[in-house]
């Protein structure tokens, strides 16, 4: 089924003619596999290997990388792109998140060189993958109470502790960890982050069973001595908190990518349906009992879109402070923009819009995720107040 004009991206001031063509290219990649391929690998447990990796021949995973180290030369706008459209395609590569944005943003910007040479160019080609590990099951928004922690060993680390719903372990490479080593000065602890290749002695993982029909999967971690060489600690050990937010605020931003590719798709499925679906004498678009509430999801994902482009330039441009209340702005405005259309979607659809062959009832709970992870709702409210708007801290 074609996608009519609603769910089309209109031009915004900011879309440069290369930007342009980009969303183009990688909509016509996107619409090629679409999400039946999404859907159907997701149920049988396999991955989105030839999308992912067709996608990095293109050039369209790397375009917020270095050029001298195989990327784009772009920022997290270009990728913002790249995800949007594959979602709006219905096919959201849920790893877009994780691999380029979040630790190809923090090794780009913190690594050493050897580590932007041997991660950076596989990051931007798809032969390379990594995961990202901060959430443990006692410390989720808290993340002051991480107890995974690394200690010295001569020149080697010691990791132990665990982790809970971190995507996609199984197809990655290796994992980015947020530990916590101690502070010889202080005594405390403070946070650092260390790169775990999958095979390494001590380190397991293990499938979480989840009501969410995607590709990638979640799983828990478990570090039980795991011994790490001294080049395995990412950047400096004192930048930590700059490099743990240098990666997080793209984390939220690609995340309302992701959320309103989904609500982009949602509703152009709806729409396709209330303009031939026929009941009585016209249409059923025609009855503004589902019209206007389609309008509405419209306007919430346009709106959503505008904050998540405004977040990706301000942390394009290196205003990691700006950027932040964006990022968390764009991340609750997209995840409720993708609830809303996919709940309308499925109620305009009827029966129809819980059968597989049109493709919504999957993205219940996937939009739904986009509301708690990898933020809920609750703690950017929390933040807004706190720090937009001035108020005592609740905490």
């Amino acid at each position: 089924m074609t996608l009519t004009e609603p769910a089309a991206a209109p031009a915004f001031p900011f879309d440069t003619e290369e930007r342009r063509a980009l969303r183009e290219a990688v909509g016509a990649l996107g619409r090629r596999y679409g999400a039946a391929y999404l859907q159907e690998r997701a149920r049988a447990g396999e991955s989105s290997e030839e999308l992912w990796l067709e996608a990095g021949r293109l050039g369209y995973l790397g375009v917020s990388l270095p050029e001298e180290y195989g990327g784009g030369g772009g920022g997290i706008a270009d990728l913002v792109v790249v995800l949007e459209e594959l979602a709006t395609a219905g096919c959201p590569l849920l790893l877009l998140v994780v691999t380029p944005a979040i630790c190809g943003s923090i090794i780009a910007r913190f690594g050493t060189e050897e580590q932007k040479r041997r991660h950076l160019p596989g990051f931007a080609d798809g032969t390379v993958r990594m995961a990202f590990g901060i959430t443990e099951p006692d410390a989720g928004s808290n993340s002051h109470r991480i107890t995974t922690t690394a200690r010295r060993d001569g020149a080697d680390w010691i990791l132990n502790g665990r982790k809970v719903f971190i995507s996609a372990v199984d197809t990655c490479d290796s994992v980015m960890v947020v530990a916590r080593t101690e502070d010889a000065r202080t005594g405390r602890l403070k946070p650092a982050l260390f790169i775990v290749p999958r095979e390494t002695p001590g380190f397991e993982y293990r499938v979480i069973p989840m009501e969410i029909v995607s590709p990638e999967r979640q799983f828990q971690l478990f570090f039980d001595e795991v011994r790490l060489p001294a080049d395995a600690l990412v950047g400096d050990e004192d930048a930590a908190l700059a490099q743990l937010f240098a990666g997080l605020n793209p984390e939220r931003i690609m995340v309302a990518a992701f959320a309103t590719g989904i609500a982009r798709y949602a509703l152009g499925r709806a729409v396709d349906y209330a303009k031939s679906r026929v009941v009585f004498k016209d249409p059923i678009g025609a009855h503004q009992g589902l019209a206007h509430p389609l309008a509405q999801c419209r306007i919430e994902t346009e709106l959503a879109r505008l904050m998540t482009q405004k977040a990706a330039l301000l942390n394009d441009a290196g205003d990691d402070i700006g950027a932040g209340e964006a990022a968390n702005m764009a991340k609750f405005a997209a995840a409720e923009a993708a609830v809303h259309s996919v709940d309308q979607a499925v109620q305009t659809l009827g029966g129809n819009g819980l059968t597989q062959e049109y493709g919504l009832g999957a993205l219940i709970t996937v939009s739904r995720v986009t509301r708690v992870a990898p933020v809920s709702r609750e703690m950017i409210l929390n933040y807004v107040a706190q720090h937009t708007l001035g108020l005592p801290k609740s905490y």
